[in-house]
């Protein structure tokens, strides 16, 4: 029935290394814990990534919905909240447009600032763009 009783007890208190026995438990978990706030920076930094491509995606719809109605006439007035109804709401309400261009056309220049998923950080700057469209 293997060894001693005696001999079992007294092998028992020698250290895991003494012993033979696995020193490696839990090495994984200690990883995965050192490795988990890289992890998560990695991650907020990927969502913050799309929601800028998203703005600036928003803001090129905002300012050719824009253009299109200040190109006409009877709507020129009106151009800065077709833009914005043309945009997401959490776009829209951080959005403005300027209005230049000739007398054959016109530009709209829309500017959304960024919003931020990180705690306590507001600024990540503004994302533009413009389009031309001819007038009535």
């Amino acid at each position: 029935m293997g060894r001693p009783r005696a001999e079992r007890g007294a092998r028992a208190l020698l250290p895991r290394a003494v012993r033979g026995e696995d020193l490696q438990r839990g090495a994984s978990s200690l990883e995965l814990a050192g490795m988990m706030p890289l992890l998560l920076l990695v991650a907020v930094a990927a969502i913050q990534l799309g929601i800028a491509g998203y703005a600036v995606q928003q803001a090129g719809t905002g300012a050719r919905a824009a253009a299109r109605t200040a190109g006409q006439e009877d709507l020129a007035d009106d151009y800065a909240a077709t833009g914005k109804a043309a945009m997401s709401g959490w776009t829209a309400s951080r959005s403005s447009f300027d209005l230049g261009g000739g007398e054959d056309e016109v530009e709209v220049t829309a500017t959304v600032t960024i919003p931020s998923v990180i705690p306590g950080v507001d600024d990540f700057g503004d994302a533009s763009r413009s389009a031309t469209m001819p007038r009535d």
